[in-house]
């Protein structure tokens, strides 16, 4: 059974004062990378590569950069940034001092980190539209969709996170997990160029691969059957994984 009230909310509270505060730091990177991967990946190679299935190539890999943003924000927000308030600073055991429960900790961490890549979605939205790379109004979805998104990512990383002895040890899913994701999971390239091993791989296992496929159908205003399928794969994943990472970390937290 897991324990969870409105207390959540405190936690994510306490996060999102903490970011404020140093809003100028946190603001600058989601306007600053899509307008660096589009200049150099868009507009650069794309002058080689001028279409991706009929697709201009800046409007092809636009939804993935917003999809790489909330992975990368909501991960290494559950991961780096959860250890260290549990570890080093002992935030987790001074919340849990009062009636916030463990549970409420660990879900309001994810929420938060969900929280962090909707903003970082948001934030990376008029950079799109001032290239015009992405279609209005469908793609103000990209907004509440990143939210479900960055809650698997940050349910992933916080299962990471219950099992990693020391923080040095999170650069294993940074290098194995994350940046094959960041490769492989039609990103840059059409999934369909992949061998059919790898190809299946990617569908099955790497979760930037739906997402990815969902922000192109919103951006593009181009939905698909298979899109439904991507999103019960999000959706069942994230309960999975949401609870998982709950029981992970309780079991590490109680001594």
């Amino acid at each position: 059974m897991i324990d969870i009230s409105g207390r959540v909310q405190s936690v994510w509270r306490r996060n999102w004062d903490a970011f404020i505060r140093t809003y100028r730091v946190n603001f600058i990177p989601p306007f600053v990378e899509p307008v660096l991967y589009l200049l150099a990946l868009g507009f650069g190679l794309g002058t080689y590569v001028e279409a991706v299935d009929g697709i201009p190539y800046p409007v092809f890999i636009a939804p993935a950069l917003v999809s790489i943003s909330v992975m990368y924000s909501s991960f290494f927000e559950c991961t780096y940034s959860s250890f260290v308030r549990m570890y080093y600073q002992k935030t987790f055991d001074a919340i849990i001092a009062t009636p916030v429960s463990i549970d409420e900790v660990i879900a309001g961490e994810m929420f938060w980190g969900a929280t962090r890549g909707a903003i970082y979605a948001t934030l990376m939205l008029p950079v799109l539209l001032l290239f015009d790379v992405v279609a209005m109004p469908s793609s103000l979805l990209l907004i509440p969709f990143a939210c479900l998104a960055g809650l698997l990512f940050a349910a992933i990383g916080m299962c990471f996170t219950a099992i990693t002895p020391g923080i040095d040890a999170l650069n294993y899913p940074s290098f194995l997990f994350i940046t094959p994701m960041f490769l492989f999971s039609g990103t840059f390239f059409p999934l369909e160029l992949l061998p059919e091993p790898i190809r299946y791989f990617a569908l099955a296992v790497l979760p930037l691969t739906h997402v990815v496929s969902i922000n192109r159908a919103i951006t593009l205003a181009a939905f698909a059957p298979a899109n439904l399928l991507n999103l019960a794969w999000i959706a069942v994943a994230t309960v999975v994984f949401f609870v998982l990472a709950i029981r992970l970390m309780r079991r590490r937290l109680i001594v």
